[in-house]
């Protein structure tokens, strides 16, 4: 689960980096989802250890973080949806940055409640 974790972290970068390029404005508040890609990649990176106690702490960590960012972009979820039906929002590109966020962060924090809930019936 750590090496998924470090690609969902370089897919967060990546939508980062392309929603700060295609914005007209740059706003640095584009890059939020590279802050959260870095920190998915730097706690993947902890979980690659031998030890299981200091893998299950770092990963519990990213799996937190993940769920947070989820939270914090949840919205954007409906407000893309309503997008699509042809409300106008101010900034279009931040709307489906943060909903692309968003899904990102669902699939992973899912992939991990799952990954736990099948290490847990292995040691049962």
């Amino acid at each position: 689960m750590a090496k998924t974790t470090i690609m969902f972290g370089i897919v967060l970068i990546l939508l980062g980096i392309v929603g700060f390029v295609s914005s007209p404005l740059h706003a640095p508040t584009a890059l939020i989802p590279c802050a959260f890609g870095i920190l998915l990649a730097i706690f993947g990176a902890l979980a690659l250890t031998e030890d299981p106690k200091k893998r299950m702490l770092n990963m519990h960590i990213a799996v937190t973080i993940g769920l947070l960012g989820f939270l914090g972009t949840a919205k954007s979820i409906y407000d893309y949806i309503q997008m699509l039906r042809g409300v106008q929002f101010p900034h279009p590109i931040a709307v489906e940055e943060k909903a692309a966020m968003s899904v990102v962060l669902l699939v992973f924090v899912i992939f991990c409640v799952r990954s736990f809930i099948n290490a847990r019936r292995a040691r049962a």
